[in-house]
C-alpha cells in the first residue's frame, strides 16, 4: 500500500500535487544539467522551464547541489529499474539484449515528447562530500549490478573481462543519444539490430586474431611545458567536468600561479578547445599513421584501438571525454562534436573498406563507428582496472567488447 493511500483526500491531492511539481522541475533541471553540466545549472534557469519563481523552486530543494544530487539519484533509480527488467533473462545475451531494448524504447519516447531525459552523469564526481559519496556507491552499485549480466563467480579473469564488457555497455548507452538525432524514429529498430550484432558479434571476420601493431604517435612539443599543462587539464575537466576544473585548480595540479595559466592561454574555452584539440589530433594521427602503414584493414583499425586505449590507460593519457562537451558554450560545443565525427566517418570509411577486402565482418559501419567512438572515450574511466592487470591484458580485455563482441571469451585464453 502507498503511503498516500492511508492520507486523508485533502492531504492525498496535496501530496500528489507536490510530487508532480517535484518530478517537473527534476524534468527541468536534467535538461538543464544536460546543456550547461550541474556547475553550470541554476535556481533561476530551472524555474523559467517550469513556470515558477526561484523562491518556489527553493521550496522543493534548498540548495542547487540537492537538486543536482536529486536529478543524478532519479537517473541511478532508473538504471536500476531497467537492470531489474534485463535481468530477468535466462541468459546475459538474453540480458543485454533486452537492456538495449529498453533504453532504445526509452529514446523513442523521448523523441516523440512523451518522456524527458534523465541527467547524464558524467558530472558526477564534479559534487563534492557526502553527497558525492553516496552518489558514487550508487553508481558501483549499478556497476555491478550491470557486471552481473553476465552472471557472478568465476575466476579473476572472468570478473575482469565482465567488469570491461559492463563498462562498454554502458558508454555505449549513454552515447546512443549524441548520434541516434541523425536517424528517423521508424529507423530506431533497425538501429537497436544493427548495434547488437555488433555486442553479439563484434567486427572480426571469421578466424582473425588480436595482434595489434602499436603505433607510433611521437611528437614535437611546440611549446616547452605546454603538453603537462594540457595533459592536467584534461585530466581535471574528465574528472571534474567543464565548470568544475576551474582555473585555480588546474594551476594547483600544475603546482603553477593563475598567472601561468594565462601565459599559455588567454581564457578557459582556449584551455577547453586545446584540451579537445590535442585529443582529437592524437586520435586522427593514429587513423592516419595506421591508414599509411602496412597490412589489411583489419589490422589498421585493431592497431589503432589497441594504440588510444594505450594512451588512456598510461601515463601519456588520458584523451579528453565528449562527455565533458557538457557545459561548454554553444559555439565551441558545435566544432567539436563536428570535429567527433569527422573521426567517426573516418573509422567508418576504414570499416567499409575492411568489409570489402572482407577482414572485417560485414557489419553496419556507421553503428559500429560509434562503438569504437564510445570505447576510446569510456576507457578514461578504467584506468584503476586496467592497473590491476599488464597492460598488454588490460587492452586486450578491453578491447575485445567491440573487436570480438560481448559474449567472445577467446581473449581469457590468450
Amino acid at each position: 500500500m502507498e503511503v498516500d493511500e492511508v492520507l486523508p483526500a485533502e492531504t492525498r491531492g496535496e501530496t500528489k500535487r507536490f510530487k508532480a511539481k517535484r518530478d517537473a522541475i527534476l524534468a527541468a533541471a536534467a535538461d538543464v544539467i544536460n546543456e550547461q553540466s550541474a556547475k553550470g545549472m541554476t535556481f533561476a534557469d530551472v524555474a523559467q522551464r517550469v513556470g515558477l519563481n526561484t523562491t518556489s523552486v527553493t521550496y522543493y530543494f534548498k540548495r542547487k547541489e540537492d537538486l543536482a544530487a536529486a536529478c543524478f539519484d532519479a537517473t541511478l533509480d532508473r538504471l536500476d529499474e531497467m537492470l531489474d527488467e534485463a535481468h530477468r533473462e535466462a541468459t546475459p545475451e538474453a540480458r543485454v539484449a533486452r537492456y538495449l531494448a529498453i533504453n532504445m524504447e526509452r529514446l523513442a519516447r523521448i523523441h516523440r515528447g512523451e518522456e524527458k531525459a534523465f541527467a547524464i552523469l558524467s558530472d558526477l564526481r564534479a559534487m563534492e562530500g557526502d553527497v558525492k559519496t553516496e552518489l558514487l556507491k550508487r553508481w558501483q552499485h549499478v556497476f555491478r549490478r550491470t557486471r552481473a549480466l553476465w552472471g557472478e563467480g568465476g575466476t579473476r579473469a572472468e570478473t575482469d573481462l565482465y567488469g570491461g564488457r559492463a563498462h562498454v555497455l554502458l558508454e555505449n548507452t549513454f552515447w546512443l543519444p549524441v548520434w541516434l538525432i541523425r536517424y528517423e524514429l521508424d529507423e530506431y529498430p533497425r538501429v537497436e539490430a544493427r548495434l547488437m550484432d555488433v555486442f553479439r558479434h563484434g567486427i572480426a571476420a571469421e578466424g582473425a586474431a588480436w595482434q595489434p601493431h602499436m603505433l607510433d604517435l611521437e611528437h614535437d612539443e611546440a611549446e616547452p611545458g605546454r603538453e603537462a599543462f594540457l595533459l592536467a587539464a584534461t585530466r581535471l575537466i574528465n574528472e571534474l567536468g567543464y565548470r568544475g576544473a576551474s582555473v585555480q585548480k588546474i594551476a594547483s595540479e600544475l603546482n603553477v600561479t593563475k598567472g601561468s595559466f594565462y601565459h599559455h592561454l588567454d581564457a578557459k574555452d582556449e584551455l577547453v578547445i586545446e584540451c579537445y584539440k590535442r585529443s582529437f589530433d592524437i586520435i586522427a594521427e593514429a587513423q592516419r599513421v595506421a591508414e599509411e602503414g602496412p597490412g589489411d584493414h583489419w589490422h589498421k583499425l585493431t592497431s589503432i584501438m589497441a594504440t588510444l586505449l594505450d594512451v588512456q590507460f598510461s601515463e601519456r593519457g588520458p584523451l579528453l571525454r565528449t562527455t565533458a562537451l557538457s557545459g561548454l558554450p554553444p559555439r565551441v560545443r558545435t566544432a567539436m562534436v563536428d570535429r567527433s565525427n569527422r573521426i567517426a566517418r573516418r573509422y567508418a570509411g576504414m570499416l567499409s573498406d575492411g568489409i570489402a577486402e572482407g577482414s572485417i565482418r560485414a557489419i553496419d559501419p556507421l553503428v559500429a563507428s560509434q562503438t569504437m567512438m564510445a570505447l576510446q572515450n569510456a576507457a578514461f574511466d578504467m584506468r584503476k582496472w586496467a592497473g590491476t592487470m599488464p597492460r598488454d591484458r588490460a587492452v586486450a580485455f578491453y578491447a575485445s567488447t567491440i573487436v570480438f563482441g560481448l559474449f567472445d571469451d577467446r581473449v581469457l585464453e590468450s
